[in-house]
């Protein structure tokens, strides 16, 4: 089985129980996760042998994170150690017409002092076949983002497959450096590329043409993206796939959830699912990144086939607490088949 490496920044997740505001709080649920961190615990559920590359800090905190991946099996020997703190973000679950909401506490980490030079990629890089990041690692520092450019570009030097997650996050881009000049070098040396119509204006002014998105509701349309995935690989001629996710909001318990994939001649379009009962939203995305470069890795004539695991995966992710997808291959397959009834495995 090829090999994965993941590289960013895993963080102390700390929710007030159930649905409770946090001015409601006496107590926080605690969770260990991060986009990158998530993406390699879906793949290491997959039976696929995954790294995960970060900068924890040399104390308590830094090795329970630590702990976390190997216990989800994920290896763990090209992190680097320093730094005096683990970021840190609060979340407050939201439900039906009260959004979550997000508070970010990880200015000064150990992975927000990063810088170019600390991992030795071509260590990090022998025997393997695929390089994911994220864009929320170049939005924490200027450090941060130096360290992830040289390693996509020793990753493309080697060529190995390099894929990135857009994740604009508005509220981490605070370091003085504008988003599009960094993230259009970085995501220059991309083969693959998921993002969904915020990410792809946010970072690169990029919209659909003739069509205002934000009147259309809660129900997204695949052909909406089209000439977004179109303008994304004349912008990066490098890539190979363009991958979107098209979320519904009904409520914020009430998600439609489906996948668009474009590989340049051809649009694939995936089955939609109604997700009536939200669990936990938060990484959801990833779980669709973790299910497609599993979907690619194990169907690579079969573009249709690993969008659709990729939709079935980030499906079952929203019926599960915490920031990672804790399923099996079999249970992915069982909801593509079309089985959603939930039944007593017995």
């Amino acid at each position: 089985m090829k090999k994965v490496v993941t590289f960013g920044e895993i963080m102390l997740r700390l929710s007030p129980p159930g649905n409770l505001r946090f001015s409601q709080a006496n107590n926080f649920d605690v969770v260990y996760g991060g986009g990158e961190s998530n993406v390699a615990v879906s793949l290491s559920n997959y039976g696929v042998p995954v790294e995960f590359v970060t900068r924890l800090p040399q104390n308590d905190m830094g090795a329970c994170a630590m702990m976390e991946m190997r216990k989800r099996g994920v290896g763990t020997q090209h992190i680097a150690y320093g730094g005096d703190r683990l970021g840190i973000y609060f979340l407050e679950t939201g439900a039906v017409s009260r959004g979550s909401k997000v508070v970010y506490d990880r200015a000064h980490s150990a992975m927000a002092e990063i810088t170019a030079g600390m991992i030795d990629w071509d260590a990090v890089f022998e025997g393997v076949n695929w390089f994911h990041w994220t864009g929320i690692t170049p939005a924490i520092s200027q450090g941060a983002a130096d360290a992830c450019l040289e390693a996509v570009k020793i990753a493309s030097e080697k060529g190995i497959t390099v894929s990135t997650d857009l994740n604009y996050r508005a509220k981490l881009w605070k370091y003085g450096q504008s988003s599009e000049p960094i993230m259009t070098e970085l995501t220059s040396y991309c083969d693959i590329i998921l993002g969904n119509e915020e990410d792809a204006e946010k970072h690169f002014g990029i919209k659909p043409e003739g069509l205002d998105i934000t009147t259309q509701g809660h129900q997204v349309k695949a052909e909406v993206f089209q000439s977004v995935c179109e303008q994304m690989m004349k912008k990066f001629p490098k890539a190979k796939k363009v991958i979107t996710t098209l979320r519904g909001s009904i409520s914020a318990s009430h998600n439609t959830w489906a996948g668009v994939l474009y590989d340049g001649q051809n649009i694939y379009n995936s089955s939609e699912y109604q997700i009536t009962h939200i669990v936990d939203r938060v990484g959801g995305g990833d779980s669709f990144m973790g299910g497609l470069i599993y979907g690619m890795l194990q169907y690579p004539q079969d573009d249709q086939n690993a969008l659709n695991f990729a939709v079935a995966a980030s499906c079952l992710k929203h019926t599960i607490k915490g920031d990672a997808n804790l399923v099996t291959v079999a249970e992915v397959e069982k909801l593509m088949s079309g089985d959603a009834s939930g039944r007593v495995a017995r």
